[in-house]
């Protein structure tokens, strides 16, 4: 009979895998485990049944049986689609595979009740530690894990909770933008901003308004679009600034996705606003964009070794690591 042919519904068995190679279940559990003492022809058999069924070890189930620790942390983002993002992870996923641990990642989309339930998923599947940018209000859920699963909070700080947690400093990012549009004798400055629900968009916003009160300028608020949280919504915002009388002479967008929807509304314009913008991506150079630049990989890197200090026994306080920004000037802020 070809036990490739028709496999009962769901996974393959490794008691099927033995049948099919024609030898004992402990003689095929020795083979896919990697043991020794095996003949390589029958080693052989086995691996190419393997492949016929389609099987695969259960890793977790075999951890869990033999009490051993999983080998998986946990990274969970708020956008799988920003680059910002998928730099942190690369980052981290360096640090990582070094110290021979794998990384998960998963995506709450700014939902809190998907990023509690994400946390309680991996939290499940025994995952060794878990790396979180936040979109909940409250983290004292993950209370009951200090001690036992390393928990190190990304871009955004922790609500109630004490935790390793690393940020960008985003007040003196986006202050140290303002203030240069302003020390270019711009008055009336745009921001376009993210959800005003998110500590970024708050810290950034905080550090628009140090900016333009140390400057005396006193009507900002006008000039203010909060709760863009995808580019299409920021062109929109960007367009209903430009509609103002009279329209802004610069703008401030407080993430790559802000600065990606305003150029767009830019893109017909003769004479268009100065821009600058928080965060770096790609092209920006080519385009001639000036950005307050960040270093994502770097927050990643940080935030791994936190995690496998953790694990290696390091019981000291949580600490905040606060990495610095810098103002890159490339003609879209010099206008």
């Amino acid at each position: 009979m070809d036990g490739a042919r028709d496999v009962a519904a769901g996974r393959p068995t490794l008691r099927q895998v033995a049948a099919e190679a024609g030898v004992s279940l402990k003689t095929a559990s020795r083979v896919l485990n990697g043991h020794p003492h095996v003949t390589e022809a029958t080693a052989a058999r086995v691996r190419q049944a393997a492949d016929r069924l389609g099987f695969r070890l259960n890793r977790i189930a075999r951890e869990l049986r033999s009490g051993a620790t999983s080998t998986s942390v946990g990274l969970i983002i708020s956008d799988l689609a920003n680059p910002f993002y998928s730099r942190i992870a690369r980052g981290a996923e360096r640090v990582l595979r070094a110290g021979g641990l794998q990384l998960v990642t998963a995506s709450t989309d700014e939902d809190a009740e998907q990023e509690r339930s994400l946390v309680e998923e991996l939290l499940e599947r025994r995952v060794r530690a878990l790396l979180l940018v936040p979109s909940a209000a409250d983290h004292g859920y993950l209370a009951a894990e200090r001690g036992r699963t390393p928990v190190v909070f990304l871009d955004r700080p922790p609500v109630n909770l004490d935790a390793d947690t690393v940020l960008v400093d985003n007040r003196a990012g986006a202050r140290a933008a303002v203030a240069h549009l302003l020390a270019g004798g711009h008055r009336r400055i745009g921001l376009v901003g993210d959800l005003s629900r998110l500590s970024t968009h708050r810290e950034r916003m905080a550090g628009f308004a140090d900016a333009m009160s140390d400057a005396g300028i006193t009507f900002w608020q006008r000039y203010v679009r909060a709760d863009s949280h995808d580019a299409a919504t920021a062109t929109r915002s960007t367009a209903e600034l430009l509609a103002v009388d009279p329209p802004p002479t610069a703008l401030f967008t407080t993430n790559n996705v802000n600065t990606a929807g305003a150029l767009r509304a830019l893109a017909d314009r003769a004479d268009p606003p100065a821009l600058v913008g928080f965060d770096d991506f790609d092209l920006a150079d080519v385009l001639g964009i000036t950005v307050v630049g960040n270093e994502p990989e770097e927050m990643g890197r940080i935030a791994a070794e936190m995690v496998v200090a953790r694990l290696a026994g390091d019981h000291t306080p949580a600490r905040t690591v606060v990495l610095p920004t810098k103002l890159v000037p490339r003609g879209s802020g010099e206008r």
